[in-house]
């Protein structure tokens, strides 16, 4: 796992990236913002869509619902980077929408876009 701190529009922002699969589970989500906001002080996070279990994106496995729902609760802003457009699933292109629409979660395709979404962000 590599983690890049990006300063821009006067808040830190980490970019995770790596070779394997980081998220698997609710306690790895947990363990990755500790381990992101110990090392940059940040509180919003670009995570590319390659470190995440593909079961993520499997809404019947709830793993994607119970991982956001603590980083709503942890206060941290997250982009997920990646190239959605492979995913039939009417409920997780919904999802993916809804989320695009908040203020604390993002699917996005560019690490550039993540980082312009992220610095906006109040």
């Amino acid at each position: 796992m590599k983690i890049k701190k990006v300063e821009t529009g006067g808040h830190p922002i980490a970019v995770v990236s790596g070779s394997e699969i980081l998220i698997e589970d609710v306690q790895a989500a947990l363990d990755l913002m500790a381990t992101v906001r110990y090392e940059t002080d940040s509180d919003r996070l670009v995570i590319y869509k390659s470190l995440l279990s593909e079961s993520f994106f499997d809404l019947k496995t709830r793993l994607a619902g119970e991982i956001l729902q603590k980083f709503v609760n942890y206060h941290v802003k997250a982009a997920i980077v990646g190239d959605f457009s492979g995913y039939t699933s009417r409920s997780l292109r919904d999802f993916i929408y809804e989320s695009n629409n908040g203020n604390d979660i993002f699917f996005l395709p560019t690490e550039e876009q993540a980082i312009e979404k992220l610095s906006r962000l109040k």
